[in-house]
């Protein structure tokens, strides 16, 4: 749904109410829920300190010999700036007026570094490889850890949700963002200092979902939404939504067809249903926008000789609820259980010589519905021999007069309201830079990215007042199988739009090509992910000249059927880490723009010669474009994979 259709969807649903203003005078002396105990302030920039307190009221701020005053304006706010510090501590942070007084203890000046992002940014320590001697060694108190609160809202906020800083250590570590603890454990091992690691992520987010509001309100499609909802009370939207979808689930039984007339028992009645292929989603398969219930028939014919051992009936997962039938007796059910394969044991007497009917009544809340497994999950086990059960069904929909489940709100639902709640509180702010991790929710439309990509760096930059905030990101790992042969990526895509940021100055890619895991897209390899971005880091936020990228395209030249890439960032000189004279993940084409697999080898320090016998008059290159492009070989001596690239600027589907 268009983020417009969600906004007229979610206008008509919600019971909107407007946001109440703060009071004028707040009565007691606060600083934001973030400035707690062993957090981390950002050194060699101005400290800033704020808060609120009663209208006119004098705070005074003093963090260890420095010291600043300020006067609450008529809103309560109050902001203090003291001078720059070198890193060190402990030290102690208070703000004091009349006879209030909030201390913070083991305060250190270090770098902050804001992380954010959607799942691969959020995956936690004790979910990445190694993790229990991960854990045990992660025994760092100058590293210090805030994890943000999942929130959203249409306002911008003043503060998040209640946190608190935590030293690292074993206990604290488990649940925090692996690619920021192996990030920033690399910072704080090479430089010295300490560092501030502020984890704000979500699962499953777009890029919309993470810009402000000021930079979108030009935007044809995201802006109407923006100027609709901005300041508007989310909450209560969402509990009138909440109720809606109560209301709405209550009806599904009363309605179902299926229910009343008792399809689940003996008879012919469904020989004219339709007819559809398992395992597949309904959405996929005739009933797209379908929620509610649909009903299943299939018939197994058994020999006598196979009843006599146990039978269970195997049906893989189902989204999202299920109640299974075996000649009209009820063999299993599960509620609301999509990850839960259907395992579902026959009692004797229940199988017959002859024909069976299996019934299943699947009940969808929301989204997609179905069978979702593997064929090889749907299957029948008799005690002699496993029958198949994939493949065509019967099947009728038992609420066709249903009407539409209400529209409920998640992160994608409007744009901004992550940056809102997660995000804007922390852009008064000081920081070191961002680390970001995103994109795997956006590859529907991957050719886009790019715009926004570019708008978000420039988005957050603005926001923290700083044009050059050092912007270090991680390119999409290599997910699903390998293709057989050179065909187009919306992930491949991706990855170009996301390499095309390094166009804005002071930002650095770290290229995870070969990180990935085709059956997993979180992969448990957050260490080198958090080593390569800490490489960029080094290179864009602290000025070292070392190695930080792979090998990068640079420009081609084509002579004798044969086309010669040279490369930037060669480092030691190109490389292949397999020993393989041949490289793989090269694809080649001529004019017309038909790619096959290609021969590719080193021929200098920055070069390779990419040629195929299939391609006479070759004009365009392509390496690792593929969702997975399988193992590659192409790094340069210092370790680090080359980027994927294409050479070529030829039209891909997802562009309108």
């Amino acid at each position: 749904m268009s983020f417009n259709n969600f906004l007229k969807a979610f206008l008509a649903a919600a019971c909107w109410a407007l946001s109440s203003p703060i009071p004028a005078a707040a009565q007691q002396l606060s600083l934001p829920r973030f400035f707690t105990d062993h957090m981390v302030l950002q050194r060699h920039q101005p400290i800033k300190v704020w808060g609120r307190a009663e209208a006119g009221a004098k705070i005074k701020v003093r963090l260890s010999v420095l010291e600043s005053t300020a006067t609450a304006n008529a809103e309560g706010k109050w902001l203090v700036t003291l001078p720059i510090m070198g890193a060190g501590g402990p030290h102690v942070l208070s703000a004091s007026s009349g006879d209030q007084t909030i201390t913070l203890n083991d305060v250190l000046i270090g770098d902050v570094w804001f992380c954010s992002g959607q799942s691969n940014m959020y995956w936690p320590v004790n979910l990445s490889d190694n993790a229990a001697a991960e854990i045990a060694a992660a025994d760092h108190p100058q590293i210090r850890l805030l994890t943000v609160p999942n929130l959203m809202d249409t306002r911008l906020r003043e503060d998040t949700g209640f946190t608190r800083w935590a030293p690292c250590q074993p206990s604290t570590i488990p649940l925090f963002s692996a690619v920021a603890y192996y990030f920033g454990r690399q910072l704080h091992q090479e430089l010295g200092v300490p560092i501030g690691l502020i984890d704000a992520t979500w699962g499953g987010t777009r890029i919309e979902s993470w810009m402000s509001p000021f930079s979108l309100l030009d935007d044809p499609e995201l802006g109407p939404a923006i100027q609709s909802t901005f300041g508007m009370d989310l909450q209560a939207a969402m509990d009138s939504i909440r109720q809606a979808i109560l209301l709405w689930e209550a009806q599904i039984d009363p309605l179902d067809a299926g229910l009343a007339g008792n399809w689940q028992a003996p008879g012919d009645y469904w020989n004219d249903w339709a007819s559809m292929n398992l395992p597949i989603p309904w959405e996929y398969a005739g009933l797209p926008g379908v929620d509610g219930v649909v009903w299943y028939k299939k018939t197994v014919e058994l020999p006598a000789g196979q009843l006599a051992g146990p039978a269970t009936l195997s049906l893989g997962p189902i989204d999202d609820s299920d109640i299974t039938y075996v000649n009209g007796v009820e063999v299993g059910s599960t509620f609301k259980n999509i990850n839960q394969p259907r395992l579902y044991p026959i009692s004797s007497g229940i199988l017959q010589p002859g024909p069976n009917t299996i019934t299943i009544r699947v009940k969808d809340h929301g989204y997609r519905g179905g069978f979702w497994g593997s064929a090889a999950a749907m299957s029948l086990y008799t005690g002699q021999e496993t029958i198949s059960l994939a493949g065509e069904w019967k099947y009728r929909a038992g609420t066709p007069a249903l009407a539409g489940r209400p529209v409920q709100i998640d992160p994608n639902a409007l744009p901004s309201v992550l940056y809102n709640a997660m995000v804007h509180p922390f852009t008064a702010m000081p920081i070191r830079g961002v680390a970001w991790y995103q994109g795997e929710s956006n590859t529907g439309q991957p050719y886009y990215y790019r715009d926004r990509f570019l708008q978000f760096i420039n988005d957050w930059r603005s926001r923290w007042g700083d044009s050059s905030l050092p912007f270090v990101f991680v390119q999409l790992a290599n997910f699903r199988q390998p293709p057989l042969s050179p065909q187009e990526s919306g992930w491949a895509t991706i990855r170009e739009s996301q390499a095309l940021g390094l166009s804005l100055p002071n930002t650095g890619m770290a290229v995870a090509i070969d990180l990935g895991d085709p059956n997993n897209i979180h992969p448990g390899n957050k260490q080198d992910v958090g080593y390569r971005l800490s490489l960029c880091a080094r290179a864009m936020a602290y000025g070292e000249n070392l190695i930080y990228s792979g090998p990068v395209y640079r420009s081609l030249t084509i002579g004798d059927g044969t086309i010669l890439i040279e490369f930037n960032h060669c480092g030691g000189g190109l490389a292949s880490i397999h020993g393989r004279d041949k490289l793989r993940g090269f694809a080649i084409a001529g004019a017309d723009g038909r790619f096959y697999w290609a021969e590719a080898e080193i021929r200098s320090p920055c070069q390779v010669a990419v040629y195929s016998s299939q391609v006479s008059d070759p004009r365009y290159v392509r390496y690792a474009w593929s969702d997975n492009p399988g193992e590659l070989d192409l790094y340069n001596a210092d370790g680090l994979p080359a980027a994927p690239f294409r050479t070529d600027t030829l039209r891909v589907p997802w562009q309108r």
